[in-house]
């Protein structure tokens, strides 16, 4: 291939400009070797001739290639490129990240975006980095599961200018870590690392102009990890701006935290603090700037994060006091004792130092005489030195960064602390937060220690790039060379070696004399022999150091002060020996870098005048060398890690969303090492694709011997030999094919003009044919034509012969009859325009006269309006004096009472003898005041009231009096107006007026009357149209409403029975662990079982309590139930004589039972004291939350049960009524348990009948308007309507106290019935007590018809239980029906009914529940063994329905039937539980469903090519893999197919199953819908095909199911219209409103982002114009104002479950029970 071929006629090339960087041009004549021109043609149309240089202009990429998520896969890598990709994904594709190699670019949108919600960090966890789009998590998931599986600790690197959005990735990163490593329980630790979050963002971040949140310092957050869990945290902070405590520059702010208490100044709390706005302290005003951002409620944030953390309050307030005073420190005035500026003196009664010392706890005159002077130690002799005032303020700022610097360090290791794991952590990633490369106007000591930090990190970079680079060639076996790349060790050497920039520092401020002068001269005479430092040309003590980046010139002033960081040692031993603040203490001590120096912290400029002993100042490090060495640290930490990089961009200085400026671009992404990364990638290979992804991309260019063989690697050599004649410009490795820089737009070319060819030959051959069917049709067309239009122009002929004749008989009489009205019109005008011409005239005389009196009397009124208002200013005036002189005494009396009151203080200070009484009497006297400062604030509220009131009364009294004078004066006008009137009426021309004002005002008032009537008319006929529109609507509203709450009472219902069944799964658990553990201590013996059992539900019951919502009302509620039952009789042992020890017995069961109630009443007790000590502890909560069930599970049962005592005090038998005695208790909680249920299943069904009266309510008046509109007349009805919907509001009020009157006599029936029952069996149990198991269960066979019932005693309970539901298997018993154990229950209760026995029925039916719970918790992920127990729930409960009392129910029942209805049990309760454990049921019954679904749904929809060639349209990406997709449509559908026969096989209603098809389909077009969202490359025409015939597959599965009528088909339409969206046009307005009609379903954020993701096919398509977009995005907004704005479907959403009543068509007596069901013990009456 020729060196100027590719530059040929209508190639594109970069060129440089000074406005958008660089600007796209085409060749207009080809390039030619020698040339020293271009002819180009810009993209406006205009030409240009561009002067060659040494190296032509790079190239464009095709248009294929534009906007890739990876700028690496580009064809033509260098700058013009990345830049234009970038913008292209950022402006038309909304695309924030790209992928440029390992780094993610990251563009601040400056705007909220919908990519960061749950259902993306779902979507994005599990997935390889290739296959979804771009993204934060996308990076943050490889580095989870490079950790995960390799078990090597991992870092994000994320840096970028201020601005530029790297604290909010940094923010991202770490929830996304918390949210997918999170524990499966207690989620605290996720908690404390986000809280970490706003509590280093309040004391580390301030608006700068560049940014309302910058971070100004450095942070490494490591998230440690133990098997893939959080298990804690660590922050280390690098190079805090301490500067900005005391100077703030214009537009700027001090750290958040000041302006955080300064609006909350206001809080109790906070008061004593002595805090006011911001604007009032030096500190926190300088920059004058005003934020959006609400302070108060940031600072409650920072105060939950505290508390979180686990930072008391006390040490809270005490951290708060210690900010406040720094504030009150800055507002110290210090002035000058002459103009000189020897000495300086604080001002006296200084308020603002009052309050630093008082909240520190300092005496003010040591503070006073330590910022003014120095000490100054000599060889010999100690003596103090004055000041000047500017060496004073320095002073007073140096005191205040360091107490800031401490209070920043002791927050974070207060931070570490509490994020700090005892258990430790295998494996860790860091997010390292760090600042971009900066380069200002002017730069100091900071820029040069952040541009040394970057110059470290760059050098890591690109040693990290290389090795990824090498190990890519080595592995694929390519030989390859070394790359030279940009080495920065020089420019670190230079920084950081032997007399470099900071070894000068350092070794300056070691000089006593040491200044910035001298350390540059010695700059300037060891280093400007090298490359990479020089001299400015300005005479001026600064140096430039050429970085990476660029060239940067650092000024000197301030290097020196600014690296020793010195602070007066006094004032620090001050606040280190204060004892009123712990902390401060604290802060102080804590100090590392051990005692400050004693050098005073002076100007720039002044120098000590006599050196100090060099032995009186202890070594500290300066701030060049800590940052050093925590920079060494740093980068062996993140040398040990596996990087991963995150560069962000500012895309403009004004934060405007959606602005692109390249060149703020192009010098972030030069400084940032993403050019560098392009220019290592370009050296080499950068093209890189496999051998199948290059087979079936370019298949149209390989010839058919080429496509003969099977081997794509060697159909791919083979091709290449022939496309490209040089070898060098690609090489084949053992799994891809790599290319050189330019050559897949080569190849893409060569197949654009293969496809252009064919697509030419193809047109050219159907339009031929199509010529020629047209041209045939047109011929017998014309024939046609002619003959028609023959006979259609001679009758059209006689026509006009006749018409002519008519027309000028017709113009005669017309232009006469039109002539005369002419006529008759213009003498009407004339006399009508005089008669309005002498009435204009003579009403314009008569209002000049009005007008004239009129101003007359106006200026009277208003000259002693004036003159009052002038007299009620000078009386205010006076008024105000008065005040003002008034208060000024008082303030003079205030401060001599102040005066007295130091006097006193100085008084006590000298009788400390007296200390104790004192303090007594103080005590005493601070009550007082306190109760008479309450007393005066409430009579002072009082008084203040009063005074509120009465001005507000005489203010009405004023305005009233004014009223009243007002209308008099109105009155007197009108009165004098009516004289001039009658005056002016006595003259002629005021009777012409009169008389052509009486005429005018008839005719004007008969116009109006009529038009009056005719607007009533059109205005009764719209009105009337419109409340039957209205009423229309308003009925449609209700219904839909009515439907609405219907489902949302459903949903509400079946989330309380999820969380019902998820605290029964707890009970379990627990009772299983409780059960192991009583195994080690006790054998258990038949009874102590159920004592055991009931213990255990108690235990759980209380262990879970705390850790849900509502804790409180849960423990409340169990100590209710643990109150002292009435007295339930127990059977006696049977060993024991019943006549003659029967009262000996029951009174020892008395005695055994009571004391058992005791010693539970005094467990639940304790247990709710150790509840109340939980809520008191936030901190410990974890643990204590742990505490009553390890109490309980420490203590033996006996001392629980108070039975550990001696033999003397407790008989043998006394232990066995005791356990006895607890299982009646047992059951008594259950009974109870049941029915608070059942209290609330009543209520839920209250609700379900309201609104189903509510909604046949609607009903009826929807067809009472209609008829009303049929029969009644449009002026009637609106009456008639509103007297209907008074009556139908008053019905309902009536029907529902109807219903709440019968629910509440149901329940006392209820109550009164268990009662009747409860004495029946106390009165016939001591009489027959031994006949009892006979009586009660062993009934006869009566003689005639079978009865339909299985006998069974209560013995039996366990043996059905284990037969029908824990043992039973379908498939080993051979033709019995899967509803068997359905029936079975159902014929078992029947037995229990028939003998009236309904606590054994309400036994077994909840043994049964939770057995089938059991099985379930067990199988739980067997789809068949949980549709075959929803199948026998749903039965049982229609049994029960169909042989209750419920009438209703009844109406499909045979005769027969009816016989064998329940006649004593009430089956309310039973079905209440049996539909909740169906809902249960169901929802498990999903989820089995989805957990098989879910791995099948995108490879099956999105990623099989169920059409072939499809996939050849659009190139794959670089990361995204070839392989096949693991699952295809068809297994997706045989799948679907067989839980649908699961369903029909076990008997499930159908309406269920289409309810599971619903939801299920719901589940897999969310699911295709999200990943469609979030993955660019499946946006395109080609996709959309094979998504809309993927659709269309499983609409033809519904239909050869016969399930299109299920409304599973509707759960499909949003991905359907997504799909139509995919392949309709998109380029003009028409278009636009084709989508807005066609995308009823998808929100408009959804249509948005698909179009800006619409990948066009190359050479066919035109990309969407970012126009198109916005117009449709604003006709979408304005159709959906009031839809949803979310832009990823839920997928765990539950469509409310109903489930139908469907009598079975069995007759009881007709049921056949196998023999290999063992239920031979079971008596068939």
């Amino acid at each position: 291939m020729a060196a100027g071929q590719p530059y040929g006629q209508g190639a594109r090339v970069w060129i440089p400009d000074c406005v958008h960087v660089w600007r796209a041009a085409e060749i207009t004549k080809g390039y030619e070797e020698g040339d020293s021109i271009l002819h180009l043609r810009l993209e406006d149309g205009s030409t240009l001739i561009y002067p060659l240089g040494s190296q032509l202009p790079p190239l464009c990429n095709p248009e294929c290639l534009s906007g890739k998520d990876d700028l690496v896969a580009l064809s033509h890598l260098h700058e013009p490129a990345v830049l234009h990709s970038l913008r292209v994904r950022f402006l038309e594709a909304n695309a924030i990240y790209t992928y440029c190699g390992i780094i993610l670019v990251a563009i601040n949108p400056y705007k909220p975006l919908p990519i960061y919600e749950d259902e993306v960090i779902y979507a994005y966890s599990g997935r390889e980095m290739g296959d979804m789009d771009p993204h934060i998590f996308a990076l943050a998931e490889e580095a989870y599961r490079q950790m995960v599986r390799f078990g090597r600790n991992q870092s994000l690197i994320i840096s970028g200018e201020s601005g530029a959005g790297k604290t909010a990735s940094a923010k991202y990163a770490m929830r996304y870590f918390t949210t997918v490593g999170g524990g499966l329980g207690d989620s605290s630790m996720e908690e404390k690392v986000l809280a970490s979050c706003p509590l280093m963002e309040a004391f580390g971040n301030a608006k700068t102009t560049r940014n309302d949140n910058s971070s100004r310092f450095g942070k490494y957050i490591e998230i440690g990890f133990s098997h893939a869990r959080v298990m804690g945290a660590t922050i280390k902070t690098y190079l805090l701006e301490k500067s900005r405590v005391t100077f703030q520059a214009k537009a700027e702010r001090n750290y958040h935290i000041f302006y955080q208490l300064c609006a909350s100044a206001a809080l109790p709390e906070l008061q004593g603090l002595h805090l006011r706005g911001a604007e009032t302290f030096y500190y926190t005003q300088q920059g004058r700037c005003s934020t959006s951002t609400d302070d108060a409620s940031d600072l409650d944030s920072t105060r939950h994060a505290f508390s979180l953390l686990g930072v008391p309050e006390a040490d809270q307030l005490e951290l708060f006091a210690i900010l406040a005073a720094i504030l009150h420190l800055g507002n110290v005035a210090i002035r000058g004792r002459d103009r000189h500026g020897d000495g300086c003196f604080v001002e006296p009664n200084s308020e603002a130092l009052g309050l630093f010392c008082a909240l520190l706890g300092i005496e003010e005159v040591q503070v006073t005489r330590w910022l003014c002077h120095r000490k100054l130690v000599t060889a010999g002799e100690t003596y103090m030195k004055q000041l000047s005032r500017q060496q004073a303020l320095d002073c007073r700022d140096a005191l205040a960064k360091h107490m800031y610097g401490q209070v920043f360090r002791w927050m974070t290791s207060r931070v570490n602390r509490a994020l700090r794991s005892p258990e430790g952590h295998h494996t860790s990633i860091g997010i390292l937060d760090i600042y971009g490369f900066e380069m200002f106007d002017i730069n100091s000591f900071e820029q040069f220690c952040i541009n040394y930090a970057n110059e470290k990190l760059q050098q890591l970079f690109n040693l990290h790039v290389f090795k990824l680079e090498q190990e890519e060639y080595v592995a694929e076996e390519i030989p390859w060379v070394f790359i030279d790349f940009c080495d920065n060790q020089p420019c670190i050497e230079l920084i950081e070696g032997r007399l470099g920039v900071l070894d000068l520092l350092n070794e300056e401020c070691k000089m006593p004399q040491g200044s910035d002068g001298s350390w540059a001269q010695k700059l300037y005479q060891i280093h400007l022999g090298s490359s990479h430092f020089q001299k400015p040309k300005r005479p001026t003590d600064a140096f430039i150091v050429c970085h990476f980046a660029g060239k940067v010139e650092y000024q000197c002033d301030g290097f020196v002060e600014k690296n020793r960081d010195t602070i007066p040692e006094e004032l620090v031993g001050l606040l280190r020996a204060s004892k009123k603040s712990v902390l401060l203490t604290e802060l102080f001590l804590e100090d590392g870098d051990g005692p400050t120096s004693r050098r005073s912290s002076g100007s720039r400029s002044g120098r000590p005048s006599r050196r100090s002993i060099p032995g009186t100042q202890k070594s500290k490090k300066s701030i060049s060398s800590q940052f050093k060495s925590s920079l060494h640290r740093l980068m062996e930490t993140l040398g040990s890690t596996t990087p991963h990089y995150v560069h962000c961009i500012k895309p403009n200085d004004s934060k405007l969303p959606f602005v692109f400026d390249s060149r703020r671009a192009v010098e972030q992404l030069r400084a940032c090492g993403v050019l560098e990364t392009i220019r290592i990638s370009a050296a080499g290979y950068p093209s890189r694709w496999t051998y199948q992804e290059f087979f079936e991309r370019y298949k149209a260019l390989l010839s058919r011997e080429e496509l003969v063989g099977d081997d794509a690697k060697q159909s791919c050599s083979l091709a290449l030999e022939r496309l490209l004649q040089d070898p060098s410009v690609y090489r084949c490795g053992k799994s891809k094919v790599f290319f050189r820089a330019g050559q897949v737009a080569f190849l893409e070319e060569l197949r654009c003009r293969r496809l252009r060819a064919a697509c030419t030959l193809l047109q050219r051959h159907l339009r031929g044919w199509l010529a020629r069917r047209r041209f045939g049709r047109l011929r017998a067309a014309a024939l046609c034509l002619q003959r028609h239009t023959r006979g259609m122009l001679a009758r059209r002929l006689a026509a006009e012969l006749r018409r002519s004749r008519a027309a000028v008989v017709l113009q005669k009489n017309v232009r006469m009859v039109l002539a005369r009205r002419s006529y008759l019109r213009v003498c009407r005008a004339a006399l009508t325009i005089q008669a309005f011409s002498r009435g204009m005239f003579a009403r314009r005389l008569y209002c000049q006269m009005v007008q004239h009196q009129k101003a007359v009397v106006l200026q009277a009124a208003v000259r002693g309006w004036l003159a009052r208002r002038h007299y009620s200013r000078l009386r205010r005036a006076v008024l105000y004096l008065q005040c003002c002189y008034r208060r000024a005494r008082a303030r003079r009396e205030l401060q001599r009472l102040r005066a007295e009151a130091r006097s006193v203080e100085h008084y006590k200070q000298l009788h400390k003898g007296m200390e104790i009484k004192v303090m007594q009497l103080q005590r005493r006297l601070d009550e007082q005041a306190q109760e008479k400062q309450r007393l005066a604030e409430q009579l002072s509220a009082l008084n203040a009231a009063h005074a509120e009131e009465v001005q507000r009364l005489r203010e009405e009294m004023r305005w009233l009096r004014e009223d009243a004078a007002h209308d008099a004066q109105v009155q007197r006008l009108q009165e004098r107006l009516a004289e001039l009137e009658r005056h002016s009426a006595e003259s002629h021309l005021a009777q012409e007026v009169e008389e052509l004002r009486q005429r005018l005002a008839e005719v004007e008032a008969v116009k109006l009357h009529l038009g009056e009537e005719r607007d009533a008319l059109i205005q009764r006929t719209l009105e009337q149209s419109q409340d039957l529109e209205e009423q229309h609507q308003r009925a449609a509203r209700e219904s839909r409403g009515l439907q609405q709450e219907l489902e949302e009472e459903r949903a509400r219902y079946q989330s309380l029975v999820q969380d019902y069944a998820r605290l029964e799964q707890g009970y379990e658990n627990l009772r299983d662990e409780v059960a192991f553990h009583r195994q080690s201590t006790l054998r258990r013996s038949p009874s102590s079982e159920s004592f055991l059992g009931s213990e255990s539900s108690y235990m759980s019951s209380m262990s879970t309590a705390p850790s849900r919502d509502g804790s409180v009302l849960q423990a409340e509620g169990l100590e209710e139930c643990w109150q002292p039952p009435p007295e339930v009789p127990q059977p006696p042992h049977p060993m024991e004589d019943p006549v003659p020890n029967a009262a000996v017995g029951q009174d020892r069961f008395e005695k055994a039972y009571l004391l058992l109630l005791g010693q539970l009443n005094a467990v639940t007790e304790e247990l709710a004291r150790t509840r109340e000590e939980l809520g008191r502890s936030k901190a410990s909560a974890e643990h204590e939350e742990r505490k009553p069930l390890d109490f309980l599970k420490r203590r033996n049962i006996a001392e629980m049960l108070g039975l550990g005592r001696s033999p003397e005090k407790a008989a043998g038998d006394d232990l066995k009524h005791a356990y006895d005695a607890v299982q009646v208790a047992n059951k008594l909680l259950v009974s109870q348990l049941q029915e608070e249920k059942q209290h609330h299943e009543e209520e839920v069904e209250g609700l379900h009948l309201d609104i189903r009266s509510l909604k046949q309510l609607s009903q009826q008046q929807a067809a009472l308007i209609q008829d009303l509109q049929r029969h009644q007349g449009q002026e009637g009805l609106q009456h008639h309507v509103v007297r209907l919907k008074e009556e139908n509001w008053e019905l309902s009020q009536k029907l529902e106290k109807q219903e709440r009157t019968t629910l509440k006599l149901q329940k006392q029936l209820r109550a009164y019935m268990k009662q009747i029952q409860e004495f029946t069996s106390m009165k016939k149990e001591p009489t027959t007590p031994g006949q009892e198991p006979a009586t009660s269960l062993m009934v006869p066979s009566p003689p005639g018809p079978p009865q339909a019932m299985l006998a069974w005693r209560l013995e039996d309970e366990g043996r059905i239980i284990k037969a029908i539901i824990t043992d039973y298997r379908l498939q080993s018993s051979p033709g019995a029906m899967p509803e068997l154990p359905a029936y079975v229950l159902f014929l078992c209760i029947r037995h229990a009914d028939h003998c009236c026995d309904e606590p054994r029925a309400h036994s077994l039916l909840d043994a049964a529940i939770n057995a089938i719970k059991r099985v379930m918790k067990k199988h739980s992920d067997d789809f068949d063994v949980v549709a075959l127990w929803l199948a026998n729930t749903c039965r049982l409960l229609n049994c029960l329905r169909q042989y209750g009392r419920d009438e209703s129910c009844h109406q499909g029942n045979t005769a027969h039937q009816n016989e064998h209805c329940l006649h004593n049990l009430d089956p309310q309760g039973p079905c209440h539980s049996l539909g909740a454990l169906a809902v249960q049921l169901y929802q498990q019954l999903v989820r089995t469903a989805e957990k098989r679904l879910k791995p099948m749904i995108v490879a099956a929809m999105l990623e099989s090519e169920t059409i072939q060639g499809l996939s050849s349209s659009c190139p794959p990406t670089h990361r995204r893999s070839s392989a096949p997709p693991a699952h295809t449509l068809p297994e997706l559908l045989q799948q679907l197919g067989s839980f649908h026969r699961t369903l029909e096989h076990y008997g499930l209603s159908p309406a269920v199953g289409h309810q599971l098809l619903r939801q299920l389909l719901f589940l897999i077009s969310g699911t295709t819908l999200n990943y469609l969202l979030l993955r660019k490359d499946a946006c395109s025409w080609s996709r959309g095909i094979q998504l809309r015939y993927n659709i269309s597959q499983v609409e033809q599965w519904l239909r050869a199911q016969g399930l299109q009528q299920s409304g599973a088909r509707e759960m499909l339409e949003p991905l359907i219209q997504a799909a139509q969206l995919l392949q309709v046009k998109k380029a003009t307005e028409e278009d636009a409103g084709a989508i807005c009609s066609l995308c009823t379903v998808l929100t408009p954020q959804q249509v948005v982002k698909i179009l800006r993701a619409y990948t066009p096919t190359a050479g066919l398509e035109e990309r969407v114009s970012p126009a198109f977009i916005s117009s449709v995005e604003n006709r979408l907004q304005e159709q959906q104002a009031e839809g949803p704005s979310q832009l990823l479907v839920d997928t765990s959403h539950f469509f409310p479950v109903h489930l139908p009543f469907i009598p079975s068509p069995l007759h009881l007596d007709e049921l056949c029970i196998p023999s290999s069901v063992d239920l031979a013990f079971l008596v068939r009456l």
